[in-house]
């Protein structure tokens, strides 16, 4: 409660500061008597002739400026194409209108005075923040600089959003920084070598297809660098020890030049940092994109095999992580650039939890004790090329490699109507090559082509071993059962080639319309194959023989479409509905037959755009979708899956069709500092692939089938935030409803999930003040499987403090709380997390000193619910414990 108090008065205190200020108000408007929208209004004290307010305009050509009391300022009004106007002003007691009319500028050449930088400037679909305007010095890192950006967010993994998109490509100088991903961006890039970050709206790497094709929901950053950075190496080095040899080692250098750049990233840490995590290899796409996003066509590969244990949070109860990274690019001429990064990552970890499961079928419940030994090597590189020797050529070609190394074993203490140990060991080696190949040309200002393909291959081969007392599947599986434990080993190998290949016409009809045609195929062809062995007593080996345990399957899909769009701007609306003719030919080719599945869809999309104003407007987008599964689903030997869980593939699968809708609402307001987005979205499936599983106790025999049910989701997200003064408000919402239908015991089980998550913050953003953010989460996780329901609730207030004191120190804390109930009152968890950072830098010195706290409180625990349909599972998972450092770092 005195925690709460002092946080209430600090925050009273910011605006009671703001409270000795009045407000400038007014109309910018051009000659005609129209107001300026985006007009750029600056307020200089012509004491300390030091920037002290700015705004912007709004679609009305409203401005408004927070100024103090009693002192005079020079106001400036620019606006590109219109001469700067300015006039001196004297802030009285009361708040004051002062309009303003700008006259057309005869030469847009002619000298302009630029004394002082806009903290925010909107240049077409450029918003530009110059940094130093938003920082308080105590900043170390491109995230906390990022998060102190009105209309920018950081979300838990490290991504960027504007607006409410991801943002899709970080760039330094205009040059790719790890393209594909933005964690390792704003985790390492510092602070202090920032001077602007620009948003790239509507972003398009090809100049020639900007304005074709429909980039709304494409957005790029762009950082500049100050000019002490430039052509010069930068960086630091970080080293760290403390109690329990726990260590930290974090070096990162950084050259930037027209003509090439480089950038070196290290991080050895066993802390419980993990810099790169299976999940962001996973998601990592080295920016390739899909080729046919809008033909309507969804053809699975699968990936993950052995389906690995995840870390919580990147929380466990040991972690060990070794990174290097290294990204460059180079300019031999002016028409070509080449660019690339390699990226070596491994995480020893070990993992503990304690759930209880409880499946709806049986009504039996599964009490588990698990410990994971886990060690994950990712590797990944890429190479580009771009070749653009005019305006009307382009040519790129990129080649991703990924690999890796992933190692699993599993000790299990199950305790349900039997009591069993069980030891599981998971290990696979996967491998893929991703090439891309693209082609832009303009013929001439009506005609314009582009010809886009790219390859994959894919070979993966997870390997499985349980070994136990007890087998449940003794009645399927023909095992030796004379033996004093039961020892089964599975291989399974998929290899995937697959080729995406379309050429793109479009047809200009003039500023405001064009026609697209397309032209394109994918082809897709898999292997598989598995095995089933027991080791017997002695090492002796028992082969798993026949149709039902041995897997040689072949798969392929072959779509052929040609598509139609038509583009058309007008007034505030864009409209661009289409429609793309498909042939599909599927077959799976295993025990001697091949089963075939023709067929031709038609298939629609529809994309509006209402651009209300200039950084206001409504997306609407439907599209109907065609999905192939990948070849595991078809394989009719069955699989182990782990200790209590067989499956068996449906060689008779049909493709399914989904209906997805959304519309999307986005609103950034600079005259304000307001931000607002929102998001619908509902998808009907049909015929749509469902499990369908035979359930024994714990243990389940599934297979996938054609369900003759419709299932439907529906989600909704929002956010508003508005800035008042140095104090920045925010909240947000998100719902997700699904019901979804599957065979269970050969009886139809609905689930229904109703999902809600609300989050509120405050935060401060004072230069010579300690700043705090406190903000609160809540969520709520009701679900409903079979008319057995349950709900779990989760509070999570938490605060953000950081200080400059005494000169030279800087101190920050991160407190988080997590209250952790459930709808019956069998749940009831409280914990917190600490983490604080106190260092010591002298003004004008490359050395820094410091002392890292993390789980500060010792907690020891944390807890998580999920649910399928199938079963609940409530689990509570052993983290690390507290670790203090030491700290020294040195600025290159």
């Amino acid at each position: 409660m005195k925690i709460t108090l002092n946080m209430l008065v600090f925050l009273a205190l910011g605006f009671f500061v703001s409270a000795q200020e009045i407000t400038l108000t007014g109309t910018v408007k051009d000659s005609t008597g129209t107001g300026v929208d985006m007009a750029n209004v600056i307020a200089i004290n012509t004491a300390t002739k030091g920037l002290e307010s700015y705004g912007i305009t709004n679609h009305s050509g409203q401005y408004k400026l927070n100024l103090k009391t009693g002192s005079q300022y020079t106001v400036k009004v620019s606006y590109l194409g219109l001469k700067t106007e300015s006039f001196t002003f004297t802030a009285q007691e009361t708040d004051a209108v002062k309009d303003i009319v700008m006259e057309e500028q005869a030469n847009q050449l002619d000298e302009v005075e630029v004394t002082y930088e806009m903290p925010v400037s909107v240049k077409g679909d450029t918003i530009v923040y110059d940094t130093d305007s938003f920082v308080s010095g105590t900043e170390k890192k491109l995230k906390d600089v990022l998060e102190n950006l009105p209309g920018i967010e950081i979300d838990d993994d490290g991504k960027i959003e504007v607006e409410g998109k991801t943002v899709t490509k970080v760039m330094v100088e205009g040059k790719d920084f790890f393209d594909g991903d933005s964690k390792i961006a704003v985790e390492n890039i510092p602070a202090n070598a920032l001077s602007k970050v620009e948003v790239l709206k509507n972003y398009n790497e090809v100049s020639q297809m900007k304005g074709l094709t429909n980039d709304d929901d494409n957005v790029a950053l762009n950082i500049r660098l100050k000019e002490g950075k430039k052509k010069f190496w930068f960086g630091e080095l970080t080293a760290g020890y403390g109690p329990d040899d726990r260590y930290l080692a974090h070096p990162k250098l950084f050259y930037y030049s027209p003509e090439y750049s480089i950038n070196i990233i290290t991080d050895l840490n066993n802390l419980g940092e993990v810099p790169f995590t299976r999940s962001d290899y996973r998601n990592f796409t080295g920016g390739f994109r899909s080729i046919n996003a809008r033909g309507g066509s969804s053809i699975d590969i699968g990936s993950d095999g052995l389906g690995l244990t995840t870390a919580q949070n990147n929380r466990a109860n040991d972690i060990d992580t070794k990174f290097a990274a290294v990204n460059f690019s180079y300019a031999p001429t002016k028409s070509l650039d080449l660019s690339g990064f390699g990226i070596y990552s491994y995480t020893g970890t070990l993992m503990k939890s304690q759930s209880t499961t409880t499946y709806i079928a049986s009504n039996d419940i599964e009490n588990a004790t698990t410990n994971t030994d886990q060690t994950v090597q990712l590797g990944l590189a890429k190479l580009s090329a771009r070749y653009k020797p005019s305006v009307d050529l382009q040519l790129d070609y990129d080649v991703l490699l990924k690999q890796s190394d992933d190692n699993e074993v599993v000790g299990v203490l199950s305790i349900s109507d039997i009591t069993d140990e069980i030891s599981e060991e998971k290990r696979q080696k996967p491998l893929s090559i991703n090439q891309n190949a693209n082609l832009y040309y303009t013929l001439n200002d009506r005609n314009i082509f582009a010809v886009e393909a790219q390859y994959l291959y894919q070979d993966e081969d997870p390997f499985y071993e349980a070994i136990r007392s007890e087998f449940a599947f003794t009645e399927i599986f023909p095992v030796d059962e004379d033996q004093e434990i039961y020892n089964l080993n599975q291989i399974k190998n998929t290899v995937t080639n697959k080729v995406d290949a379309k050429v793109d016409y479009y047809y200009v009809l003039g500023d405001k319309s064009n026609l697209n045609f397309t032209l394109g195929t994918t082809q897709s062809h898999q292997n598989f194959n598995s095995a089933i062995y027991q080791i017997l007593d002695g090492d002796n080996i028992l082969d798993i023989e026949g149709s039902d345990y041995e897997n040689d399957v072949t798969y392929s899909v072959s779509d052929l479409y040609l598509g139609f769009h038509y583009k058309v701007i007008s007034g505030i609306f864009t409209f661009n509905p289409g429609v793309t003719l498909h042939q599909f030919n599927v077959k799976n080719e295993q025990l001697g037959t091949t089963v075939k599945d023709d067929l031709t869809s038609l298939l629609p999309d529809v994309y509006i755009n209402a651009q209300l104003k200039k950084s206001e407007n409504l997306r609407f987008n439907y599209r109907v979708t065609r999905s192939f599964t990948d070849v595991n689903k078809f394989a009719q030997g069955y699989v182990l899956n782990n200790y209590n869980s067989v499956y068996q593939g449906n060689r008779g699968l049909e493709s399914a069709l989904n209906h997805n809708l959304s519309l999307n609402f986005f609103s950034f307001n600079m005259f304000n500092f307001t931000n607002i987005f929102g998001n619908v979205t509902y998808t009907k499936r049909i015929d749509a692939l469902k499990s369908s599983a035979e359930i024994v106790g714990i243990n389940r025999i599934s297979t996938t089938i054609n369900s003759n049910f419709e299932d439907e989701s529906f989600s909704a997200n929002g956010r508003y935030e508005r800035t008042f003064g140095k104090i920045k408000g925010s909240v947000r919402g998100s719902l997700a409803w699904s019901t979804t239908n599957n065979l269970v015991d050969n009886a139809q089980l609905t689930s229904n999930a109703f999902t809600q998550n609300y989050q509120g913050a405050v935060s401060t953003n004072f230069k010579n003040a300690p700043n705090l953010e406190v903000g609160y989460r809540y969520s709520v996780n009701n679900y409903d499987n079979g008319g057995r329901e349950t709900t779990y609730f989760t509070k999570r207030p938490y605060a953000r403090f950081d200080t400059a004191f005494l000169k030279n120190f800087i101190l920050t804390i991160d407190y988080d709380y997590y209250d952790y109930t459930d709808k019956e009152g069998t749940i009831d968890n409280k914990y917190s997390f600490l983490e604080s950072d106190l260092t010591y830098q002298q003004k004008d010195s490359k050395w820094e000193f410091g002392i890292k706290g993390t789980n500060l409180l010792n907690t020891s625990i944390l807890n998580r619910d999920s649910t399928n349909d199938l079963y609940f599972t409530t689990q509570s998972y052993f983290v690390q414990p507290r670790y203090v450092l030491f700290k020294v770092k040195y600025d290159i």
